[in-house]
């Protein structure tokens, strides 16, 4: 990033710290974890919206990027992490997620918002959606092209999302994501294109909300996905290790086998349709399901329902990055196979 805008940017950021405080006071306050991504990646061309630099620009720049935001809320940010997202690990998510449910537990906190690169932010926004118990509101946001891009989409969406964090309509929702003027349940959505702007869908169950001219406006009342568990991970240091396979053609267990001897305790298989393997796949399926270790069946197609299975556990609704992470925080709980299978099955 140019040195000399980079201090220009700060000083007046400094200038206008006292001026702000005094004028939020009266706001609602919303607290920014920016974890890096697209939203705060960087590149020496403007036109270059693929090989750029991911997480090189900290939170307090982004805020002082998007001035307006102090028009809706006392915003104050945390940098937990700042790279790309596929980097994030389960220290960060574990770390994160404590964090959020600490600082919803504050009266004076409407909501926070966590900035993230797309390529998994789908999962961090699902991880705590399951584990962050609170009515206020938790948003997901990130962008698809850098903060350095001739029409970089980062901005408005972080003035949405804080919006949104602040909003009263907000609440009882669960985690959401936004992106792209459109608000998303974190249980549902996930990204459907590699790159364009319109990525982040939920085929089947839809959107929650959309922004006018930056305004939150919601279809439906506050509501839940029917079903949907909650996990403790106030006392968890660590998550057990889930693996995904994926299904194709001629496939062997060969990796199956390779993952349980790596010490994985559960494996996700993204199968072809409605979850399906072939006759040997299905036979390790239940040679490891025997041994104590479940393993969940979605499916590659991107969307669609799996069915209950009698080789392995059929995922239900849950794409298999989803899966994983269900499966990781079940197991963390130490939650029994039939317990599990409740989850996806039921």
């Amino acid at each position: 990033m140019n040195k000399k805008y980079l201090s220009k940017t700060m000083a007046a950021l400094m200038l206008c710290t006292s001026f702000a405080s005094f004028a939020n006071a009266d706001k609602p306050t919303v607290k920014i974890y920016a974890t890096g991504g697209t939203i705060a990646g960087s590149s020496e061309s403007n036109t270059d919206t693929t090989d750029y630099a991911a997480g090189k620009i900290g939170v307090d720049l982004l805020i002082a990027a998007v001035p307006e935001l102090k028009n809706f809320a006392h915003v104050i940010g945390e940098q937990i992490a700042n790279t790309d997202s596929n980097n994030i690990n389960q220290n960060i998510l574990l770390k994160l997620s404590k964090s959020i449910s600490l600082q919803l537990a504050d009266a004076k906190t409407s909501g926070v918002v966590v900035t993230h690169g797309t390529d998994t932010l789908e999962e961090t926004a699902f991880f705590l959606d399951l584990t962050v118990k609170s009515d206020k509101p938790v948003v997901v946001v990130g962008a698809m092209r850098p903060a350095t891009a001739i029409s970089a989409d980062g901005g408005m969406n972080l003035l949405e999302a804080v919006r949104l964090a602040s909003d009263d309509g907000a609440k009882q929702r669960g985690a959401m994501v936004v992106l792209n003027d459109r608000i998303g349940s974190a249980f549902y959505t996930t990204k459907t294109n590699s790159t364009m702007l319109d990525t982040f869908k939920a085929t089947e169950q839809g959107y929650l909300g959309a922004f006018l001219s930056g305004e939150p406006h919601f279809y439906y009342e506050p509501t839940k996905p029917i079903d949907k568990p909650y996990f403790d991970i106030s006392h968890m240091k660590q998550l057990p290790k889930v693996k995904i396979l994926y299904s194709y053609q001629d496939q062997d267990p060969t990796l199956l086998r390779a993952a349980i001897k790596d010490g994985a305790k559960g494996i996700v298989i993204a199968g072809t349709g409605n979850g399906s393997l072939s006759d040997v796949m299905l036979a390790a399926v239940q040679e490891t399901m025997d041994k104590g270790i479940p393993v969940v069946r979605s499916t590659r197609t991107g969307n669609g329902f799996v069915t209950p299975k009698h080789e392995g556990i059929g995922s239900g609704v849950y794409n298999p990055q989803k899966a994983k992470v269900l499966l990781s925080l079940a197991l963390a709980q130490g939650d029994s196979i039939e317990t599990i299978r409740n989850y996806f099955e039921d």
